[in-house]
């Protein structure tokens, strides 16, 4: 499956080849005449949001999506949208990386108490030596 961006591409190489017009490249590649002009608006505002982002990130780095959003809309006072600033966090890969857990390693483990008596007779156990 190819995406609606994609043929309008090669709808605009043919055009530009010769081989079609405006309206058989569209019949063809299966889209619309207005996807085929269309024109997106707001990359230069994205990139803004992108270098934000970035800048964000690196200046703090234990802050995630929702602190670097809640700086942009009410410190900055940005009013962009969440889920459009969101989307451009995904893109750049901005996540924060997951922590693994780690264990305590113990130089000197102790050593295990043995019990002095089988099966609940007092004493249960011994105490072990240092």
């Amino acid at each position: 499956m190819v995406r609606p961006s994609h043929r309008r591409e090669m709808a605009k190489k043919t055009i530009q080849e010769g081989r079609l017009n405006i309206r058989q490249a569209c019949e063809a590649f299966f889209i619309s005449r207005t996807c085929y002009r269309y024109k997106a608006k707001l990359s230069e505002e994205n990139m803004r949001i992108a270098d934000w982002l970035v800048r964000l990130t690196t200046e703090q780095r234990n802050w995630g999506f929702g602190l670097c959003f809640l700086y942009l809309r009410n410190i900055k006072g940005f009013g962009w949208n969440h889920k459009r600033v969101y989307r451009i966090y995904c893109e750049l890969e901005l996540n924060l990386r997951i922590k693994p857990k780690r264990r305590l390693v113990r130089e000197k483990p102790e050593p295990l108490c043995q019990p002095d008596a089988a099966n609940g007779s007092p004493p249960f156990f011994v105490q072990c030596e240092k």
